[in-house]
């Protein structure tokens, strides 16, 4: 059981990086875009994290105001991405929004 909250924690941050990543890159171009890393990684994100509550559940007690805090934000981030992905270019306030609430989901898990 211990391996496999391993295995899901190391896939949940190949996820983090993925969505992280997709907004990075875009720094530098003018023109913003949702890309497919950013929606893959916040889906693989959101179902890894779903599979460690239960992983964690059943071996140690869970901080569910926590996990519902990050799962919230999360769908949000989410939303986001689904509702621009494919467009030719995004306000650069919904790629910043996507950007701020991911480093925020990051900062919940690390310092609460």
């Amino acid at each position: 059981m211990e391996f496999l909250k391993h295995l899901l924690l190391v896939l949940h941050f190949v996820g983090l990086a993925s969505l992280l990543g997709g907004f990075l890159v875009q720094m530098k171009p003018k023109a913003k875009v949702v890309n497919a890393a950013m929606l893959h990684g916040a889906l693989t994100q959101l179902v890894t994290g779903v599979a460690l509550v239960g992983v964690v559940g059943a071996i140690d007690t869970v901080n569910y105001p926590k996990v519902f805090t990050k799962l919230v934000v999360l769908l949000v981030i989410l939303g986001l991405v689904y509702a621009f992905r494919g467009r030719d270019k995004v306000s650069t306030g919904v790629w910043g929004a996507i950007g701020g609430l991911t480093l925020a989901n990051v900062v919940v898990a690390v310092f609460w």
